[in-house]
């Protein structure tokens, strides 16, 4: 199998799979109500944790500071990037930054300029991609359905789905809040591209911090369980789309560089070697 085509099997043929898998295991099931109903109170009919005001700060405000803060950085760092090259035409400039300790952020934010852009751009695009879906969706979360006290009816997405207008008032599929996590994927691509040894590790901590935003939102009533599947997998495909433009696929196709350990072999062992070596 060709580079290429093994390249865009691990990463958009598995997602698409994936995808597959989530649509015919839940969305044509009834997993997604299984998993909610034993998430009810049997006494009161709700969800156990939605009324829980600790919970609501600890696993849905707070975390929203890490992509927050993630985008806000590489928007300040990208304006940051185009003062150093302005800035080294100045002499006394270029002193000023040093004595303010302030060179090393603008050389470091002109180097990887392409990388702060790459993570607006990404972010910008998965948040449109998931905003789009759920106006032209329109799917009410569980606890506005009629299934758990609320007025709406309960439809698929499939089922309410249209493509050039708002397709209603619903706006819970994909999950909103598992996208926020899910979209730190920009950072994995970005490790790809300079071969980072730890690439596939930040990857699975990306993806388990994904599906664990969305899983508070699940113990809450406010989505189901397939909809941080479905926001993995748009924002995925949405960041891998935006990583090709910026860097190509021959810069995200290769391993991680392994460490070499090299050993330094004793100066006497070279001249015996040397010595006890065969006439050629």
């Amino acid at each position: 199998m060709s580079p290429r085509a093994r390249f865009y099997r691990d990463n958009l043929g598995i997602a698409l799979l994936l995808a597959l898998l989530v649509f015919c295991l839940f969305d044509l099931t009834n997993i997604d109500r299984v998993i909610s109903n034993a998430l009810l109170d049997p006494s009161t009919g709700e969800f156990i944790l939605r009324r829980s005001q600790l919970f609501e700060t600890l696993t849905h405000k707070w975390p929203r500071v890490l992509p927050d803060w993630t985008g806000e950085l590489a928007i300040i760092g990208a304006l940051l990037s185009f003062i150093w090259p302005r800035l080294a035409e100045y002499p006394q400039g270029v002193r000023f930054a040093e004595q303010a300790r302030l060179a090393p952020l603008l050389r470091f934010t002109t180097t990887y300029r392409r990388d702060l852009f790459f993570v607006i751009v990404a972010f910008a695009l998965t948040t449109g991609v998931i905003h789009y879906l759920k106006a032209h969706t329109s799917v009410y979360c569980p606890v506005e359905t009629t299934l758990y006290g609320g007025k709406q009816l309960r439809y698929e997405w499939f089922e309410n789905f249209t493509l050039l207008h708002k397709a209603g008032d619903g706006r819970c599929w994909p999950g909103g809040h598992a996208s926020s996590g899910f979209t730190l994927l920009a950072l994995y691509f970005i490790a790809r591209r300079y071969r980072w040894q730890h690439a596939k590790a930040l990857l699975c901590a990306i993806l388990v911090l994904g599906i664990v935003f969305g899983t508070t939102r699940v113990l809450q009533g406010w989505h189901y369980m397939s909809h941080t599947f479905w926001a993995g997998i748009f924002v995925w495909l949405s960041t891998l789309l935006v990583a090709l433009v910026f860097y190509g696929r021959t810069q995200l196709d290769t391993e991680p560089q392994p460490r070499v350990v090299r050993r330094q072999i004793p100066v006497g062992a070279v001249r015996i070697g040397q010595k006890n070596a065969p006439a050629s």
